[in-house]
């Protein structure tokens, strides 16, 4: 049995992806953003497809589909008045979406930090299977922080080979995760400060090694962190 925090994993599949299944059945613990990170998906499109509005909530038993022609659009008729009245509170709405995208899909408002002290192990590859992020070694129960101020969007440990696992949304662009570790310090839906400590740093199951895996992703697709982090 492996720790608390840890898994059991060969090296050649560390974090690697399932393909997408054409339907996904909402289990216990799930959210929108757990699963799309599952399947290597933008959060935003994932919900598009299936017309999930914001805050993206989601329940246990909900089917969601990762093919749009799945999905059955359902139109309902209205007189004139009601028609008229829909379009001008919709216009009212793209408005203030519109306002809130300027300042949310900028990065220039997001200062990173390293999430734990310790040497990076192991590099992001675009290339080789399972190097989404960077690995920081250090030693167990060693304190864990928030990389840039955000709302957590998932705590726990239902995602395959990631241990307990917390992904952070900093803005409709940005996510961060943090995974292997001993504890988890802070809870879904809770919004966190850069530099907060969240978690505790747990061991990996194979290698008995002490160190996070952290990542950083743009629209869902998995980027290099050490191009945000500071130099040091």
């Amino acid at each position: 049995v492996a720790p608390i925090g840890s898994y059991s994993h060969s090296s050649k599949s560390i974090l690697s992806y399932s393909k997408a299944p054409t339907v996904y059945k909402v289990r216990k613990g799930d959210t929108l953003y757990s699963i799309s990170w599952r399947y290597n998906w933008d959060y935003k499109t994932l919900a598009k497809i299936n017309n999930i509005r914001p805050p993206y909530h989601i329940y246990i038993g909900q089917k969601l589909y990762f093919k749009s022609s799945k999905i059955k659009w359902t139109r309902t008729t209205s007189s004139k008045k009601e028609i008229k009245y829909s379009k001008k509170k919709s216009s009212k709405k793209k408005r203030v979406k519109k306002t809130v995208a300027t300042t949310s899909f900028s990065n220039q408002s997001l200062t990173w930090r390293w999430p734990t002290k310790g040497k990076v192990v192991s590099t992001y590859s675009k290339r080789a299977t399972g190097r989404n992020g960077i690995d920081i070694a250090g030693r167990t129960g060693q304190k864990v922080v928030a990389a840039a101020s955000g709302k957590v969007v998932y705590s726990g440990n239902g995602l395959p080979r990631y241990g307990n696992l917390l992904i952070i949304k900093h803005n409709d662009v940005y996510l961060s995760a943090y995974a292997y570790n001993k504890k988890l310090l802070v809870k879904d839906g809770q919004r966190v400060k850069s530099g907060q400590v969240i978690a505790l740093m747990g061991r990996t199951g194979s290698t008995q090694r002490d160190k996070l895996h952290f990542e950083i992703r743009r629209h869902g697709k998995p980027i290099d962190p050490m191009r945000f982090l500071p130099k040091r």
